[in-house]
C-alpha cells in the first residue's frame, strides 16, 4: 500500500497548496490555521469567478434588464460554507483538507462576521441578494464597506459594553478593490447659474470607490455582485500643513472621509451625528446612483432608457436621497427637462418600507440638509411643488396636504425622507400583509389617497439554503430522507412532510436531530457566559435588536413571575426551561441598555437560586449576530415573537425557527399573522390584543395601574423589580422603568401579560406530550417553504421589476 505522501493528489489538493505558496506567501510546514483559511477561500474564489464572469457576459449578451438594490446593511454573516453549499464543493473541499491534516469546520469558525449591518433589514438584504442569484436575476447590492461596524458587545457585571468590531483585522479574501470604479461625492457649497442652467459647485469632495463580493446562488447558477462603497479624501494629505509641524491637522482630509465608512448608525442625538448619518447616506446614494447611470449610458447610449434597463429598488428610507441624485444627474447632468426626469426616475425606482414608527421614518432638519446638499434642496421643494399640486387638484384638503408634503413645517422644519422616497417611486411595498394595510391605514394614509395604486404587499422570506441546509444540515438530511431532496430547489415542496406528522419514527428522528443541536448550543452557551443549562430542558429563545417594542421586557416580567410561581408550589409539575436573549441595544437607547441588564441581573439571581435549580435558567448571550443565529436557531424549541401588535413590520427570525422545527408564542404583528395562517392555528400560540385592540386601547385612555393591580403575578413580579430585588447594588436600578409601565406602558405589556402567561403555561402543556410537540413542529417545518427568500423575490421579479 503507497503512504499518504504517494497517493495521487487532487485538483483541489493541488490548488489549495499552490494558492498558499504564491498568493500567501507561506510554506506548507510553516503555515498557521489563518494560512490556510485564507488559502481556502482563495481556491474557492478562483472557481467561482469563472461562474461571475460567465454570469456578466451572459447579462451582457441577453440584453435584459438589472435590479439595483440600495441597502444601507448587508448582514452576510460568513460566506464560505454559504459558497461551498452553492457550489456544491463542500464535499471536494472537506476531502482536499483533510489530505493535508485540516478540518474545514475549524477553518470555517475563522471567519469574522462581515460588520455589515445589525439587524433584519439587514439580514434580509443579504437573503434578497442570495435568492437574485439563485433565481438568475442580473442583480448589484449597494451599499457601505463599514470598517467597525456597529459595534462588538461585550457584557460587563451585566451592562451593554460597545467596543469596535474588527472584522477586517485579517483583511477580506472574498473582496476585489475595484479602485477604476470611483466616483466623486460632493457636500455643501453652492449653486451657479450656467449657460441656462444651473451647476452645483460642492465645497468639499470626496471620492467613493468600489470593493467587490461575488454572491453565489444556488447550485452556482448565477453569481450577482455586491458593491461596497469605501472612502477617500482627494487629497489624502496636506504636505504644507505636515511640513508646517501639524502632522495631524494634515492628515484631517482623509479622517473625515474615513468617518463616513466606520461605523454603521453613528449616534444621532447630536447636530454632529445627525450631520455624519445624512452624509454618509448621500455618500453611498450618490455613488451608487452614479454608478447605474454611468453603466446604462455606457452600453445603451440613452438615458432616457434607464426604466427599461434598470430597476432601482430603495431597501427602506436610507437611500432614499437616491431619488434627488438622480433626478440632479438627469437634469444637470444628461440635460433633460424637469418634467421628463420625474417621469424617468419615478418609473425606475422602487421603494420597501420597514417601519411604522415615526421616530424610524427618517427625516432632517431643513438647515442641515440645505447646507450639506444645497441642489438637493432645490430639487425636493421642485417635487413638492409637483406633488402638492396634484393634491390640490384632486379636491384633498389642508390636512392631507399637510401630511403628503416632503417638508414638514409643523414646528422645526424637516425635509420627509419617506415621502421623497414614496413620491419618487412606481411601486412602495410593505413587508407582511398586516403592515402593508397599516401603511395604507396611518403613516402613509394620505399619500395613498392621492396615489391609491401604489402601495403592494411583499411578505418577507428567508433563504432556505442558509437557514435549513447549511445551519440544520442534521434536520436537512432527515428530510431528504422522508420525502426525498425536491424541496432542495423549492422549499414548498416542503408541504410533503404535511402527510407524515403523525409518523412517530420521523418525529423520534427529528427530536434526536433538535437533541443534538441542542447538545452544541449548551456547550457554546457554557463558553461564552460560564452558564451550564439542561440539554433536555424547553429552550425558549428571543434573539433580536433590543427595542421596547420587541418586548424582551414582557418575556423578562414574565420570568420573574415563573419565578415566584416555582418557588411558591415546588408541588406543582413544572416543566424545566431555559430562557435564552440575544441582541444589541442602540448605543444612546438608554432603557434598551436598561432591559439588557435586567436580563443579567434576573439570570444571576435565578441561577444561583438552588430552590428553582434545574427548572428555571436564563441566559443573555453576548454580541449576537448571524454566526450564533446559526447554531441558536437550530436549537431552539420555542420562538419569541412577542411585539406589540401592529409594530413589527414583518419579522423574519420567525420564518428562521419555524424551518427549523420550533414553535412560535406570539402577537398578531408582522408575518406571525400569515405564518399562523399556513401552519394551522393549532400549531403556534397566540396570544395578546391585536393591532385594532391596540389602537382602540390608546384611544380610550387605557390606564395600565389598574391592570397591574388586578394581576396577582404580574404586580408581583414589578414590584419585585421596581423594589431592587434583582439589584441589591442598587434598588432604585429599575424604579424608572417600571413606573413607565405604571403611567404610559406604550407597549402594552400588562395589557398582555396575562394572556402571555396563559399562553407560555399552554406550551407547557403541550411541551409534556412529546408526541404531540414532535407532531406541530412537523407542520411547521411543511408550511413555511412559503416563507422562502425566493417567493419574496419572485414576487418583486414579476410584478415591480419586470424581470421575469
Amino acid at each position: 500500500m503507497p503512504s499518504n505522501a504517494e497517493l495521487p493528489t487532487t485538483p483541489m489538493q493541488d490548488l489549495i497548496v499552490d494558492v498558499l505558496r504564491k498568493r500567501v506567501g507561506k510554506d506548507e510546514r510553516a503555515a498557521k490555521p489563518h494560512d490556510w483559511y485564507t488559502a481556502t477561500v482563495l481556491a474557492l474564489r478562483d472557481k467561482i469567478i469563472d461562474s461571475w464572469m460567465e454570469s456578466t457576459r451572459r447579462t451582457y449578451a441577453d440584453g435584459g434588464k438589472r435590479v439595483y438594490y440600495l441597502s444601507l446593511e448587508f448582514l452576510i454573516g460568513r460566506l464560505l460554507r454559504d459558497a461551498l453549499n452553492n457550489m456544491d464543493l463542500t464535499g471536494e473541499m472537506d476531502r482536499a483538507l483533510k489530505a493535508h491534516g485540516l478540518d474545514l469546520a475549524v477553518l470555517e469558525e475563522l471567519e469574522p462576521d462581515a460588520a455589515l449591518g445589525n439587524g433584519g433589514l439587514g439580514r434580509l438584504a443579504a437573503c434578497f441578494m442570495e435568492s437574485l442569484a439563485s433565481l438568475d436575476i442580473p442583480a448589484y447590492g449597494y451599499g457601505i464597506r463599514y470598517v467597525n461596524g456597529m459595534f462588538r458587545q461585550r457584557i460587563d457585571d451585566g451592562w451593554q459594553v460597545e467596543l469596535p468590531e474588527t472584522w477586517l483585522s485579517h483583511g477580506n479574501p472574498w473582496e476585489f478593490d475595484r479602485r477604476e470604479s470611483a466616483y466623486r461625492i460632493g457636500f455643501g457649497g453652492e449653486v451657479v447659474e450656467d449657460n441656462g442652467g444651473v451647476k452645483w459647485n460642492p465645497a468639499e469632495v470626496i471620492e467613493a470607490s468600489a470593493v467587490d463580493t461575488p454572491v453565489v446562488g444556488w447550485r452556482g447558477k448565477r453569481v450577482n455582485t455586491l458593491r461596497l462603497w469605501t472612502a477617500h479624501a482627494l487629497d489624502p494629505i496636506k504636505l504644507d500643513a505636515f511640513n508646517a509641524g501639524d502632522h495631524v491637522g494634515a492628515l484631517e482630509n482623509e479622517a473625515r472621509a474615513d468617518s463616513l465608512v466606520r461605523v454603521l448608525y453613528p449616534a444621532d442625538s447630536t447636530p454632529s451625528g445627525q450631520e455624519l448619518r445624512l452624509r454618509q447616506e448621500f455618500f453611498f446614494s450618490s455613488a451608487s446612483i452614479q454608478d447605474i447611470v454611468r453603466r446604462h449610458v455606457q452600453y445603451e447610449k440613452d438615458v432616457r432608457t434607464l426604466p427599461d434597463k434598470v430597476a432601482i429598488q430603495l431597501n427602506d428610507t436610507h437611500p432614499a436621497v437616491a431619488v434627488a441624485e438622480l433626478m440632479r444627474l438627469l437634469v444637470d447632468h444628461h440635460h433633460l427637462e424637469f418634467d421628463e426626469a420625474w417621469d424617468i426616475t419615478k418609473r425606475t425606482v422602487a421603494y420597501t418600507n420597514h417601519t411604522l414608527l415615526p421616530e424610524a421614518l427618517e427625516s432632517w432638519p431643513l438647515p442641515l440638509f440645505e447646507r450639506l446638499l444645497p441642489r438637493h434642496m432645490q430639487i425636493v421643494y421642485a417635487i413638492n411643488s409637483r406633488v402638492l399640486r396634484e393634491a390640490g387638484k384632486k379636491g384633498l384638503g389642508a390636512e392631507a396636504i399637510s401630511a403628503i408634503s416632503l417638508i414638514d413645517e409643523n414646528g422645526e422644519r424637516r425635509v420627509r425622507m419617506a415621502n421623497l422616497a414614496f413620491t419618487g417611486a412606481h411601486s412602495v411595498n410593505g413587508v407582511a400583509a398586516l403592515h402593508t394595510d397599516l401603511m395604507k391605514q396611518t403613516v402613509f394614509a394620505h399619500l395613498h389617497s392621492l396615489y391609491p395604486d401604489r402601495i403592494n404587499n411583499k411578505t418577507n422570506g428567508v433563504t432556505p439554503r442558509r437557514w435549513l441546509m447549511q445551519c440544520n444540515p442534521g434536520l436537512t438530511n432527515v428530510i431528504c430522507d422522508a420525502i426525498g431532496p425536491d424541496f432542495l430547489d423549492d422549499a414548498e415542496k416542503l408541504v410533503a412532510l404535511n402527510a407524515l406528522a403523525d409518523d412517530a419514527a420521523l418525529g423520534e428522528r427529528i427530536a434526536m436531530v433538535k437533541r443534538s443541536n441542542k447538545l452544541v448550543a449548551a456547550e457554546r452557551i457554557k463558553g461564552l457566559t460560564g452558564v451550564r443549562i439542561d440539554p433536555d430542558a424547553l429552550f425558549d429563545v428571543q434573539i433580536k435588536r433590543i427595542h421596547e417594542y420587541k418586548r424582551q421586557l414582557l418575556n423578562l416580567v414574565e420570568a420573574v413571575a415563573l419565578y415566584d410561581q416555582i418557588r411558591s408550589h415546588p408541588e406543582r409539575d413544572w416543566v424545566p426551561r431555559v430562557k435564552i436573549f440575544g441582541g444589541k441595544a442602540a448605543p444612546s437607547y438608554h432603557n434598551a441598555k436598561l432591559i439588557i441588564k435586567l436580563a443579567n441581573d434576573i439570570a444571576r439571581r435565578i441561577n444561583s437560586d438552588p430552590s428553582v435549580s434545574g427548572l428555571l435558567k436564563v441566559v443573555f448571550v453576548p454580541n449576537y449576530n448571524v454566526s450564533k443565529a446559526e447554531w441558536l436557531i437550530p436549537a431552539a424549541d420555542l420562538s419569541e415573537q412577542i411585539s406589540t401588535a401592529g409594530m413589527e413590520a414583518s419579522g423574519t427570525g420567525n420564518m428562521k425557527f419555524a424551518l427549523n422545527g420550533a414553535l412560535t408564542i406570539g402577537t398578531l404583528d408582522g408575518a406571525n399573522i400569515e405564518i399562523m395562517e399556513h401552519v394551522g392555528r393549532d400549531n403556534i400560540f397566540i396570544f395578546g390584543l391585536t393591532a385594532e385592540e391596540v389602537a382602540a386601547k390608546r384611544a380610550d385612555g387605557y390606564q395600565p395601574r389598574h391592570v397591574i393591580e388586578g394581576s396577582p403575578e404580574l404586580l408581583q413580579a414589578v414590584e419585585a423589580i421596581a423594589n431592587g430585588v434583582f439589584s441589591p447594588d442598587d434598588p432604585a436600578r429599575y424604579r424608572d422603568l417600571m413606573n413607565g409601565l405604571y403611567d404610559s406602558d406604550w407597549f402594552m405589556l400588562a395589557a398582555d401579560f396575562d394572556s402571555y402567561a396563559a399562553a407560555q403555561r399552554d406550551v407547557d402543556a403541550v411541551w409534556q406530550d412529546q408526541g404531540q410537540w414532535r407532531k406541530k413542529a412537523i407542520h411547521n417545518i411543511a408550511n413555511v417553504g412559503w416563507f422562502s427568500s425566493d417567493r419574496t423575490i419572485g414576487e418583486y421579479a414579476k410584478e415591480i421589476w419586470g424581470v421575469m
